[in-house]
């Protein structure tokens, strides 16, 4: 389905999630989300009171896309594999040609007030992630599974950051060494 055949308010969202992904949230007005999304002013309003509340739902479904693309790579795979396989979803992101680092990242530089609301979004998928990796550890047997959560978490941040600066293959492959150092067989 073409975006402009799209409802205006999934119009909006695709919208917001590329030019905010590609520019930065601050940087993308109000006046060009309208004008590119094809929707009139009261439009946008109507589904989105205010643009941060387009912000909190463009990085609920990044959320959710990630979430996702975890679940499928970890599926029905014996411990050690599923983690290896759930770090490789990092890894692959930074292989996409308009990759710009970690949305969430990028959003927390631009919302620094922790108790904004986007950041609660932020903080919500952060912690899924490090649940899912602190099961990931508890279930290979790793004595201090909390700590090894944390370690994959300032992996995570590491890569999704370096993998806009370097080699994206190194940075992936790096990650699924410090997975198999880590967590060793």
């Amino acid at each position: 389905m073409k975006t402009v055949d799209a409802h205006p308010k999934d119009r909006l969202l695709a919208t917001a999630s590329r030019l905010f992904y590609a520019e930065g949230i601050h940087a993308v007005g109000v006046e060009r989300l309208v004008s590119e999304a094809s929707v009139t002013r009261a439009t946008f309003y109507r589904h989105y009171p205010a643009k941060d509340d387009l912000v909190t739902a463009y990085l609920t479904e990044t959320s959710r896309q990630i979430r996702a693309a975890v679940e499928a790579a970890r599926a029905g795979k014996p411990p050690r594999e599923g983690l290896a396989d759930t770090m490789a979803v990092v890894g692959d992101a930074t292989r996409g040609e308009d990759f710009r680092g970690c949305q969430f990242l990028n959003a927390a530089a631009e919302y620094p007030d922790p108790r904004h609301p986007v950041r609660a979004v932020i903080d919500d998928h952060r912690n899924w992630f490090f649940e899912v990796l602190r099961e990931q550890a508890a279930a290979l047997g790793h004595p201090e599974p909390d700590h090894a959560a944390r370690v994959l978490v300032l992996l995570r941040d590491g890569a999704l950051h370096g993998g806009e600066l370097d080699d994206a293959g190194k940075v992936r492959a790096t990650l699924r060494r410090a997975v198999e150092d880590l967590f060793p067989a």
